[in-house]
């Protein structure tokens, strides 16, 4: 009777090991399924452009170029940029399954002379939750004005 009362128990057992892990390969297909319906925020340039070298004072714009591969609507909750020299403008509507836009990033290289590399990270209802770009490049110092020697006061 002992070993009836065993065999039973491990059967039961073995049962509910077997179910719990179909539930889980079950519910693991679902979440793959639900993730891959996600937004996808897919870029059809490069996360990163370089702007080359420019005069201090000059702006740079560029646009950062993307497209919505998955298949529920891209929000774009905020954008934020490493300085205030830089700064972003992003569409506020959803964008669509399947649908383009692009995100403007404005420079202003004013009082920002040597080598720059300003990051612009762009949080959106995706999976990672934020994707980081960058604009790089060298900026050249303005020239300063030669002071005078016969009018500078002393």
């Amino acid at each position: 009777m002992l070993s009836m009362k065993k065999i039973a128990l491990f059967a039961v057992l073995g049962l509910a090991v077997a179910f719990s892990g179909c539930s889980k390969t079950d519910k693991k297909g679902e979440e793959k399924q639900a993730s891959s319906k996600m937004p996808v925020f897919a870029l059809i340039d490069s996360t990163e452009y370089d702007f080359g070298t420019i005069e201090e004072g000059a702006i740079v714009e560029h646009e950062f170029k993307f497209r919505n591969d998955g298949e529920y609507p891209l929000i774009l909750n905020n954008i934020s940029s490493s300085c205030g020299c830089t700064t972003p403008e992003w569409p506020k509507d959803p964008i669509e399954a399947k649908q383009t836009s692009s995100i403007k990033v404005r420079f202003d290289s004013k009082h920002k002379a040597g080598p720059q590399v300003k990051t612009i990270t762009v949080y959106a209802n995706t999976e990672p939750a934020n994707i980081e770009l960058r604009l790089k490049g060298i900026v050249n110092a303005a020239p300063q004005p030669a002071v005078d020697s016969t009018t500078a006061k002393k």
